[in-house]
């Protein structure tokens, strides 16, 4: 079988980048250890304010983790608990947040902070607040009438 020159280059060339994503995505996923966001973690919607740690939404020190802090939200129609929240200046703060009604964001403005809260999971991230000054937390998620009214505040004090 003959093929034309410039069809074994597109070929080779398919090929090749096929080889490559493959490659990036295994180093990816076994060597560095990557995994996609799972919603392993389950709490009952109903009952979310009498589970720990949902029943003390707020900032709480922790000894013994990779983490110097977590900071607990919970999202419920228009409003995220707390509404304010003081964060000390180079703390390690892993965020844990679920929401007891429908779907809403969690986006921290001026951070890569953005998660999606759904009804019966907990999503959870770890950053380092390495930057001083106030962080508006907002809804990036249409969640009703009310969905403009709905922020929090995150200060990262000295």
């Amino acid at each position: 079988m003959h093929m034309h020159k410039l069809e074994k280059i597109w070929l080779i060339f398919g090929i090749s980048c096929l080889v490559i994503f493959l490659t990036v995505v295994g180093v990816s996923a076994f060597y560095l250890g990557n995994k996609p966001p799972s919603c392993l973690t389950t709490v009952n919607p109903e009952t979310v304010g009498q589970e720990k740690p949902f029943n003390e939404p707020g900032l709480h020190k922790v000894d013994g983790k990779a983490w110097d802090y977590e900071l607990v939200y919970v999202a419920s129609a228009f409003s995220y608990t707390p509404a304010q929240v003081e964060v000390p200046l180079g703390a390690k703060v892993k965020v844990i947040a679920t929401t007891k009604d429908v779907i809403h964001g969690f986006e921290v403005a001026g951070t890569n902070i953005n998660m999606m809260l759904e009804p019966g999971y907990i999503s959870e991230y770890t950053t380092t607040f390495d930057k001083a000054g106030e962080f508006l937390i907002v809804c990036n998620e249409y969640c009703g009438a009310g969905h403009h009214l709905m922020f929090s505040k995150i200060e990262v004090v000295k």
